[in-house]
């Protein structure tokens, strides 16, 4: 008789996804910004980095995807802010993390 042992949590699982989220330094900066500030629109955000629109918007997915940001759209723009419940979860599972 064989069984599988079941290593993953639910908490290793969303911290797993936060990490492959903050995983590029493109993200990271995105977070960076959109903390300092309520929200944005993607447009403004493009300004601020030297990179294609479409490749902002993977990024802007990614983050979205993970639950960190939220858009809303507005068009034919869409307003991103930080998503307060889940980046205060990410912050919570990082910081257990690390005291192990």
């Amino acid at each position: 008789m064989s069984f599988k042992l079941e290593i993953e949590t639910v908490r290793q699982q969303k911290l797993a996804r936060y990490a492959k989220a903050l995983g590029h330094p493109v993200r990271v900066y995105v977070l960076e910004l959109l903390s300092k500030q309520s929200c944005c629109y993607s447009g403004d955000i493009s300004q601020e980095l030297p990179i294609a629109k479409s490749t902002l918007s993977q990024h802007l997915k990614e983050l979205k995807d993970a639950g960190l940001i939220q858009g809303e759209i507005e068009a034919p723009r869409i307003k991103y802010c930080i998503n307060k419940e889940n980046w205060a979860e990410a912050q919570l599972l990082f910081k257990e993390f690390l005291k192990m």
